[in-house]
């Protein structure tokens, strides 16, 4: 039996890597719901509309804070792959990944403050 060496799983780069797997994977399991809503928007304006009245709710508004997140860790984290994957490697990466949650973060409760 072989051992595994997972030393690297504390690395923050590894933990960045995760996110944005993890960040990948929820916002695919958003899609289906925002595919049903749109189309309650081919079914009619009252359908809509009622769909609309329960999103006011402020746990909707949370959730879409959460949203907003997650696009945003994403976006990022993707820009860090590209970086990693095409330019030389610098030792601040690090920084980068923390920064880039930092960011995201921001982005979110700047949307929730102006949401509410």
């Amino acid at each position: 039996m072989s051992v595994r060496n997972t030393a690297y799983r504390g690395n923050m780069l590894w933990i960045a890597a995760m996110i944005h797997r993890v960040s990948g994977v929820l916002l695919a399991l958003f899609l289906p719901f925002h595919f049903l809503v749109l189309g309650l928007a081919l079914e009619g304006e009252a359908a809509l509309d009622g769909f609309l009245i329960w999103t006011e709710n402020p746990l909707v508004k949370f959730a879409e804070m959460g949203l907003v997140f997650l696009l945003t860790i994403h976006l990022l984290g993707g820009l860090r792959v590209l970086v990693i994957e095409n330019l030389p490697w610098r030792e601040d990466h690090k920084t980068l990944a923390t920064l880039t949650t930092s960011i995201a973060a921001v982005v979110a409760f700047v949307f929730l403050t102006r949401v509410l």
